[in-house]
């Protein structure tokens, strides 16, 4: 723990009396000291460590659009504290590919506008919240497991467990 003294000085004028609310008109200011203590405490390492590890994580699997040399899906990995962040952002945070060719260049760059952002959930479905107003729009005639990364958010701060995505299912072979 550490302290701290600090003084500030607050111009007083001299002929200004707080009992009577009277004036003078003064010649000269004369300055009144106030002294402030703080006293600042940090958190031990303990418990900044116990904090942290209290929060629910949701694990993230993205799996690729088309199989590899082997036959096999790539799969990306992410991991993320439930409920803080939107998909399209822990997928650009990670790196993760989410746009196709136009969707690189002609996205609305998370706003809802677009619906280039198009992502199936594989598992994990209850760790998201609702579809939105925008993905009802947007998605409307395709499946129910379609969503906008933009519009999902990822728990919903008290939930764990895992989710796995399809990353542009409407190019999947």
């Amino acid at each position: 723990m550490a302290s701290l003294s600090l003084t500030s000085i607050t111009p007083q004028p001299t002929g200004f009396s707080l009992r009577s609310n009277s004036y003078s008109y003064p010649s000269k200011l004369i300055p009144r000291k106030r002294h402030v203590f703080v006293t600042l405490a940090t958190a031990s390492p303990q418990t900044s460590s116990s904090i942290t590890s209290e929060k629910p994580e949701i694990e993230l699997e993205f799996v690729g659009p088309n199989p590899g040399s082997d036959g096999t899906y790539p799969v990306d990995k992410a991991k993320e504290i439930s409920g803080e962040k939107l998909l399209r952002n822990i997928m650009s945070d990670n790196k993760i590919e989410l746009y196709a060719a136009y969707g690189k260049v002609m996205n609305c760059g998370g706003g809802g506008s677009c619906g280039t952002c198009i992502v199936e959930i594989l598992e994990g479905k209850d760790l998201l919240n609702e579809r939105t107003n925008t993905e009802l729009r947007y998605l409307k005639k395709k499946p129910e497991s379609w969503r906008l990364a933009c519009q999902t958010i990822v728990g919903n701060k008290e939930n764990s467990g895992k989710v796995v995505v399809q990353r542009l299912p409407q190019w999947k072979k």
